[in-house]
């Protein structure tokens, strides 16, 4: 055995031999073929391991082996067009460029389960801020080396271990190479539309792309179906808002009588649960409910609970959410809509709908104006107000943040000094944060028990849940107090999912399960829908819906008409409801059939189904298909030709004008001051202009008595 080992070359010999025949024959092509090889192996690994494709079959796993080569055959060759020294490093260049390219997404991925898109990047400055510590918490030190190939390949050519050839090769072998390439992408591409028909027209998933075509492919696609959809508008005509409101006539509802109306004139609270699922209701570590507030606020007789209700997001994840629940279009399939088309497209909102109708509207936000382009987006959807991180003085206080802004208990509290002077009826939106990844807390702000799955990621899910659950209870405490709570109707809901896929171990676990299947991750996509109003109606239902059917629902509580808006939502308190959830990727969900990650299943029971053995999952699933994909085009063309500035159907409703709104934090505050005078219907008017905030009590430490000087003044320098 010693002899045997002994014999195994070391590996100086073994460079010594690759280098000798590096220098004997054409030694650039062999460095374009290392490069190649490099690209092609890190990518195949990390398909493996940082990915979840879902390759299925011997197809699917031959393409995933095959699909790096040939961009990385196009890219490199770009090398062989040049001579000496200069055309190494350019081969070095772009195996950096594909590496970093992997890198990125292998980032994005570990949190998002997504890849990166042109829109995603393009909207760097609207959502860069705070990024910082979910990279940090996401990062491993093993990622980095994806990088260790280029700094060898970078020092052998610095230190001369690499004969230069100085002649290249000629045009026409750099020219054939080039072609080689891209033959194998077609080829690529055949056998992938072999196996799935439709890849590049239909609304499939990115992983989908990936699978079949490539990560550098992919990048491709993307930037192609992003100029596309920038081309959009150009092209946009009245007849295609024409063709679409008539198929969105078709699938209106009849509105529930028993409940159309029944909340007209109640000022109406929008609570956004960051990253809260609903698999948190009644949840319990350590025998302690997570979040018991809102639990008792989920089973009140008052309370109307959803427990079919989906997240439908795309990459836009808290913009797409907000978008579907103002104005019941989808999120686009690449990017986010709100940062690409939020600032000049023309919108039917909920704000501007109830503003329309004598409504009040504010939104607020403790972090930055831009964060998701929301300081140009809410004016197109009509928020007479929108208080920022400059309307907050404590948001400026290090400790009184947390990742994407400041801590749930302390913007609520702070947030009732605006709300007090709104008149009434009014509709605001309250934004919490303090749920976001990576779910930190300071120790002083921590008085819950972390799970224990050993995946850090998840573990202070929890602890950042309970936190908003407290901050609840303190706000719904004061609302009562001050007033505000009896004439109000109360909309809670949970924007995307707060722990991905990609950690599918620890989700088994906080589920009581040995493993997951993809029956359980579509399940797991549900989040909570309340709505609270004294004299509602409540009770748990059953109906299946998602964020798209916000609107239409609250409108019929609301008792406003909805037959000529352009909405692809329905109603989830109409008897006619089908229950139809598309997902943004063209999955869906039904009550009785579930198709997720390309497989289906029975909803009621969690069966795997196959449409080979199934006609009547066949059938139906060919009539949904069909459904799903056309809401999400027509969504798509709505958005990206910005179609509703075409449309002058509704005498009851006209667009806004975006000049009208400034969100300027001394033309806000003048605003609200002459509001007292010109409209005194505000809690602070009716209460002879004495303030109330003193009736609001919370436990946050930042905000304990020892503090309450320096806070007081804070307070006051506001106003």
């Amino acid at each position: 055995m010693l002899n045997l080992l002994k014999r195994i070359p070391k590996p100086s010999t073994w460079w010594q031999k690759i280098k000798r025949t590096m220098d004997i024959s054409a030694p650039l092509v062999w460095f374009f073929i290392l490069n190649v090889v490099l690209i092609w192996v890190k990518t195949f690994v990390n398909y493996h391991m940082n990915f979840n494709l879902g390759a299925e079959g011997s197809t699917q796993q031959f393409l995933l082996f095959f699909n790096p080569i040939p961009t990385a055959i196009i890219l490199l060759s770009i090398a062989l067009y040049f001579r000496g020294s200069v055309s190494y490093w350019i081969a070095i260049l772009f195996n950096f460029i594909q590496s970093l390219w992997l890198f990125a997404n292998i980032l994005y991925y570990r949190e998002f389960s997504d890849f990166l898109s042109m829109g995603i990047l393009g909207s760097g400055s609207s959502t860069g801020n705070n990024l910082s510590k979910s990279i940090a918490a996401i990062i491993h030190w093993s990622d980095y080396m994806i990088f260790i190939d280029i700094i060898i390949l970078a020092l052998l050519v610095i230190f001369k271990q690499l004969t230069i050839d100085k002649k290249g090769v000629q045009k026409r072998f750099a020219m054939l190479t080039t072609a080689l390439g891209i033959v194998l992408m077609f080829v690529g591409y055949g056998i992938a539309s072999t196996n799935r028909s439709g890849l590049l027209t239909r609304s499939f998933d990115n992983n989908y792309i990936v699978k079949y075509l490539g990560l550098n492919e992919y990048a491709v696609f993307n930037g192609i179906q992003t100029y596309n959809q920038t081309e959009s508008r150009k092209h946009a005509k009245p007849a295609d808002l024409e063709k679409i409101k008539q198929f969105v006539s078709k699938q209106k509802l009849p509105d529930d009588v028993q409940y159309y109306g029944t909340q007209k004139g109640k000022n109406v609270f929008v609570i956004h649960l960051e990253s809260f699922q609903q698999f948190l209701i009644d949840y319990k570590v350590e025998g302690r409910e997570v979040t018991p507030n809102l639990n008792k606020f989920y089973h009140d007789q008052k309370t109307l609970s959803f427990d079919n209700f989906y997240h439908q997001v795309g990459q836009g994840k808290t913009s797409d959410a907000e978008m579907m629940q103002e104005s019941s279009l989808y999120g686009l399939s690449t990017g986010s809509a709100m940062v690409k088309y939020g600032t000049n497209n023309t919108f039917e909102s909920m704000p501007a709908i109830l503003s329309q109708r004598g409504y009040t509207t504010a939104a607020f936000h403790g972090d930055v104006a831009t964060f998701w382009n929301r300081d140009n987006t809410y004016k197109s959807f009509g928020y007479n107000y929108f208080f920022s991180k400059a309307y907050y003085p404590n948001a400026s206080k290090p400790n009184f943040n947390v990742g994407y802004g400041m801590k749930d208990k302390i913007f609520l509290r702070d947030s009732m000094e605006y709300v007090e002077q709104l008149p009434q009826p009014f509709y605001a939106k309250l934004i919490t944060v303090t749920n976001h990844y990576p779910y930190d807390l300071d120790k002083e702000n921590i008085d819950f028990p972390a799970t224990k799955t050993g995946d850090k990621t998840v573990d202070g899910y929890v602890q950042t849940a309970h936190y908003l659950d407290q901050a609840f209870g303190e706000l719904m405490n004061y609302l009562k107090k001050a007033g505000l709570y009896d004439n109000s109707m109360f909309v809670l809901y949970g924007d995307h999912y707060g722990i991905s896929e990609n950690h599918q171990p620890a989700i088994a676990q906080l589920l009581g399960k040995d493993k997951v299947s993809n029956y359980d991750l579509a399940q797991f996509q549900k989040v909570p829908f309340m709505i609270h109003a004294n004299g509602l109606k409540g009770g748990v239902n059953h109906t299946y819906g998602g964020e798209i059917d916000m609107l239409p629902t609250l409108l019929d509580l609301l008792g406003v008409p909805d037959d000529n808006m352009t909405m692809f939502g329905k109603d989830m308190l109409s008897p006619k409801n089908d229950g139809i959830v598309p997902f943004r990727d063209g999955d869906w969900i039904t009550p009785k059939y579930i198709k997720y990650n390309n497989q289906y299943f029975n909803t009621e029971n969690g069966q795997q189904l196959t449409l080979q053995s199934d006609d009547d999952l066949k059938k139906t699933a060919e009539k949904v298909q069909s459904h799903v994909d056309k809401v999400l085009d027509y969504s798509d063309s709505v958005i990206t030709g910005d179609l509703l500035r075409f449309d002058k159907s509704r005498s009851d409703f006209h667009a806004i004008d975006k000049k009208d709104y400034s969100y300027k934090k001394s033309d806000g505050l003048s605003a609200l001051q002459r509001a007292q005078k010109t409209n005194p219907s505000s809690a602070l008017a009716k209460n002879k202009s004495k303030s109330t905030l003193d009736l609001y009590k919370t436990d946050a430490p930042e905000l304990a008595p020892s503090s309450s000087d320096e806070n007081s003044d804070a307070s006051s320098s506001s106003k």
